[in-house]
Formats: C-alpha cells, sequence, structure tokens
C-alpha cells in the first residue's frame, strides 16, 4: 500500500445533517432534496418554526413588512399565501411555515423533540458524527447550521432570580397555551425589540405593570394595518418584478437610495424628511433619508434628536420622557423597534416606568424585584432580555473540528470565518445567517435564502467534482474577518454597547458581529467566491 495514500471517505448514514427547522432549515431542506441528497433535520423543539414557535410572547409580530418578510423561491407560494397584516404577528407567520412544511412534503425528514449536542469530524473519512440529546448519533457527509442567529435565549443573571415565588416567563420561550395577566401585578426587565412590543399589550390586560428599563431605545411607529383585497392583488401582481429588485437589495427590502447628507439639509427640509420617514411606518425608513447616518455622529444627532422630539411628544410625564429617551448611543447603533402603543402606554396610570440607569436592580425577593430605591411587589415577572446572539447557537452545540479543536476554543476572542460561511479548520460544516454576515443587518429571510442557494450550489459542485471536502484557508478567513471589521470600524456601530457587539452577555468577546458593507455588495462577493472555483477554500 502506498504509505501517503489518503484514507478513503466514509459513506455516511445521510448526505446531510440539518440543525433547525425555522426558516432557514425548512429552505435547506428543500433545495438539499432538490439535489437528491438524504436529509435529516434535526429541531429541539416539539413543532417546526424556530424563532416564530417560541417567541409566541404578547405583541409579538414581525419589524419587516411581510410580503418582503417570506421565501421567494417559489412563485406560486407568492400567489398562493395571503398575508392579513401588513406586519405580521407570530401565529401568522407560524401558520405560513407550517403551510409550507405541507406545500413541500418537508415534515417526513424532520424529527421533533431532538437537540443536536455535539458533533464531530472524522478527518479520516471526510464525515460528522452529529449526537442527540436522544442518544442518536448520525453521520453526514455535510452538517449546516440553521439554527438562527437570534435563538439561543439570554436568561439574566439577577441575584435571587430562583426565589421569586410568582410566575417567571422568557419572552423568547413563552407557554405556548398562553399567560392570564389579568388582574394581576407584572414586572418587564427589558426593553429592545420584544419588550417594546410585550408592553402596550400586556399593559392592557395587566392590573399594574411596572417596565424595568435598562437602556432606552429608538422605537419608531409601526402603523400597522390590515391589508385590503384591492392591496393584496396589487402586491400579487407586482411579485415577480418586486423578488427580482429584492435580490438586488442592500438589504433584502426595496427603496431608492439617498443621495444627499443630512448636514446639507437645512432644518425645514431634514424635519420634513423625518417626518415623512416616521409616518411611513418602516424600520429602515429614518437611516433612508440621507447617506451619512450611520457614519457621521453629527448627522446622526439630527436623527437621534428629531426621535427623542417625538418620545416628547407622545409621553405626557416629562421625567418619564426623558428617562424613555436615548443619549448614551447613535441612533440605529443598536436595532430600533417598530412601536405600537409602547410610549404611549407610559400614560396609563397604572403602568410605571423604573430607570436602572438611576436605581439598578439589587435582587428579585420571593415577593418582586428590590432596586436601590424600593421594593416593587408582582406576581409575574417577564424577562425581555433577549438572546446570546449570532454565535449563541453555534457555541451550544459541542463541535469538534480538525485536530480536536472546539468551536468554542477557536471562537473564544470572537467568531473567526470566511464569508460568514464556514469556518477554517470546520470542513463541510456551514452556517446560515451566522456572524460575519449581514444577517441581523438585513431582512433576515432574504439573507437566509442567499445563504441556502450558496450552500446548495458549492455542494452541488463539489459532488460534481468528485470531493468529499471543502474547508476555509486560514489565510482567506483572516482577511475576511478584517475586512468586515474595517467595514464595521468606519461605521458608528461599534460606539453602542449592543447585543450587536455582544455586550448583553456577560463575558462574551466584544466584536462587531456582522457585516455592514450591505447585501448586494456581500452576495457579489460570494458569488465571484464561487466563479473563482471556490477562492480562499481547499476543496479535497
Amino acid at each position: 500500500m502506498d504509505p501517503t495514500a489518503r484514507p478513503a471517505a466514509a459513506s455516511p448514514q445521510v448526505d446531510a445533517v440539518v440543525v433547525g427547522a425555522g426558516f432557514s432549515g425548512l429552505y435547506q431542506l428543500h433545495r438539499l432534496r432538490e439535489l437528491g441528497l438524504r436529509t435529516r433535520v434535526f429541531e429541539a423543539c416539539d413543532d417546526i418554526g424556530g424563532t416564530w414557535y417560541r417567541n409566541r410572547y404578547p405583541g409579538a409580530r414581525c419589524d419587516v413588512e411581510s410580503t418582503a418578510y417570506s421565501y421567494s423561491f417559489s412563485p406560486e407560494l407568492d400567489q398562493e399565501w395571503e398575508w392579513s397584516e401588513r406586519y405580521a404577528a407570530q401565529p401568522e407567520i407560524l401558520r405560513y411555515l407550517h403551510h409550507v412544511a405541507d406545500r413541500f412534503g418537508l415534515r417526513r425528514d424532520i424529527t421533533l423533540n431532538t437537540r443536536v449536542t455535539r458533533a464531530v469530524y472524522d478527518e479520516a473519512g471526510h464525515v460528522w458524527e452529529v449526537s442527540t440529546d436522544t442518544g442518536e448519533t448520525v453521520t453526514a457527509r455535510f452538517v449546516v447550521l440553521a439554527s438562527g442567529c437570534v435563538s439561543a435565549v439570554n436568561d439574566p443573571d439577577i441575584p435571587g432570580l430562583g426565589t421569586f415565588a410568582g410566575a417567571v416567563h422568557h419572552t423568547a420561550d413563552w407557554p405556548a397555551g398562553g399567560v392570564d395577566l389579568a388582574g394581576r401585578r407584572v414586572g418587564v426587565i427589558g426593553t429592545g425589540c420584544s419588550g417594546v412590543q410585550a408592553v402596550p399589550v400586556i399593559a392592557a390586560e395587566a392590573a399594574e405593570l411596572t417596565v424595568f428599563q435598562r437602556t432606552p431605545v429608538y422605537a419608531l411607529p409601526a402603523h400597522n394595518r390590515p391589508l385590503a383585497a384591492a392591496e393584496i392583488a396589487e402586491i400579487k401582481a407586482r411579485y415577480p418584478e418586486f423578488r427580482a429588485a429584492q435580490r438586488l437589495s442592500r438589504g433584502g427590502t426595496v427603496f431608492a437610495p439617498p443621495t444627499k447628507s443630512a448636514l446639507e439639509a437645512d432644518d425645514a427640509e431634514r424635519a420634513a424628511a423625518y417626518e415623512a420617514a416616521w409616518d411611513s411606518g418602516v424600520l429602515s425608513g429614518l437611516l433612508r433619508t440621507y447617506t451619512d447616518i450611520l457614519v457621521d455622529e453629527a448627522a446622526n444627532e439630527t436623527v437621534a434628536a428629531f426621535v427623542r422630539s417625538k418620545i416628547r411628544s407622545i409621553v405626557a410625564d416629562p421625567a418619564t420622557a426623558e428617562a424613555l429617551s436615548p443619549r448614551t448611543f447613535p441612533f440605529a447603533t443598536k436595532r430600533p423597534c417598530l412601536d405600537t402603543g409602547f410610549y404611549a402606554a407610559f400614560n396609563e396610570p397604572h403602568v410605571t416606568l423604573v430607570d436602572l440607569a438611576r436605581t439598578p436592580i439589587e435582587e428579585v425577593t420571593p415577593k418582586g424585584v428590590r432596586t436601590a430605591g424600593r421594593e416593587y411587589l408582582l406576581d409575574v415577572l417577564v424577562l425581555a432580555t433577549g438572546f446570546d446572539a449570532l454565535t449563541g447557537s453555534q457555541v451550544a452545540v459541542d463541535i469538534v473540528g480538525k485536530g480536536g479543536t472546539t468551536l468554542r476554543e477557536k471562537w473564544a476572542d470572537g467568531p473567526r470565518n470566511l464569508l460568514g460561511l464556514v469556518s477554517a479548520g470546520f470542513p463541510n460544516l456551514f452556517t446560515v445567517i451566522g456572524p460575519l454576515s449581514p444577517s441581523v443587518l438585513s431582512n433576515a429571510v432574504f439573507s437566509i435564502e442567499q445563504h441556502v442557494e450558496w450552500i446548495t450550489d458549492c455542494i452541488a459542485h463539489l459532488r460534481r467534482a468528485g470531493a468529499t471536502e471543502i474547508d476555509a484557508t486560514p489565510r482567506a478567513e483572516d482577511d475576511w474577518c478584517a475586512h468586515v471589521a474595517d467595514l464595521a470600524a468606519g461605521t458608528l456601530y461599534p460606539a453602542a454597547a449592543s447585543w450587536y457587539m455582544g455586550a448583553n452577555v456577560p463575558g462574551k468577546p466584544r466584536v462587531f458581529l456582522a457585516y455592514t458593507g450591505g447585501a448586494d455588495r456581500y452576495r457579489a462577493e460570494c458569488d465571484a467566491v464561487a466563479r473563482d472555483g471556490y477562492r480562499g477554500f481547499v476543496l479535497s
């Protein structure tokens, strides 16, 4: 036997394992099936839907218009599904995903109530050994982490939390049957997007609502409404044109890009532009007004001041309005929220805002929450504390690559990969909308489709070439990480201690986690890498 010959690749039990059955996992399964690949999908929950299954908290809905926050791969699907609202609520989005699973016959390859706990790469056989919490181990040539960029729940470490005698619920793991809050004293910790959505709905039901705010947010009005029949017909008629434009867009929504600096406009012109954007009910509306909102502090402050003026016009009590007004970070460097009555809720006599910047939480007691100022008596505590975003769902799995190195070890100082898709030393392991890709700075479904299609095309290329392994080169990975960091440094994003930076999770490395160059530029780079024979990767 030739001592230099490499061992033959092993024959895996399946061609691919997909982790997660949300938007990413369902589409990845569909595309791998089209290649004729034997595929298993493992989903930790007892139903499909991913983020839109677990996030059932009061008021949960999408902040991207439903007609855009939906799959584009099937023109027939576009025509047969009808969205009822401009911004669909969680139950409707989940119904949509169930419809997709049934329409394309996806359920038979999905195993529910099964969490992937470990994945070990067999270097000799070029296969992954994937283990689950049910005791099953499956070998697969390829593994796709479709486990979501906002799925690993951030449970706060608050002294005494376990002693609370009432009910405790996290917004990201809300009971399927809901929670009866009528006549109850409710406390909500956190005013990020889930808190902003939940507060007005909870306020309408609870006898008392106390909102514990760690950092104020910029919330913009959604102006949500039902979609009329004529509007739905018009949307469907122009869907082909819209989808084509969407694929070329910067973030998965279609709009005319700004051409002028905010500092070039006079006060009246800026005020009119900001007012129109505020009235549009679009999350990125204010960012679309001028070219330099996210790169120039002075330009950004013109928008921030406008939003603060709107908060003062809505919230009757000046002290509460000021506490709700962000002043410590630039506008949109933390994710803005879409507001449906959030600010107005604080005008209700039974709703109280506790500014934790002034009176921090000292402990949770059996009766409620004690701050530096007083104890608030509660029956129910709602944790709207968000996620270990972008990296949490990946490092939650014990992933062991070449040489026995774990992904947790490699990412100890922050995520490292090429194109946000493959981390060097972890061959045939792909991630959908993970770190160092546009992900959370874009329409998630739009970016999911782009990633799934690139991964599918890559696997098809490997099969045509007779290759069994693709891995990123360390040098290409270094270059990509530096490129992403350089782009972020040219913006105002790093100025905020945001979950984009991992700042919401104690001990997490402070690295800007997303690609800021735009999804159009990112797609072009991904396509160029593939055209160049997967430049920066090694195929073997």
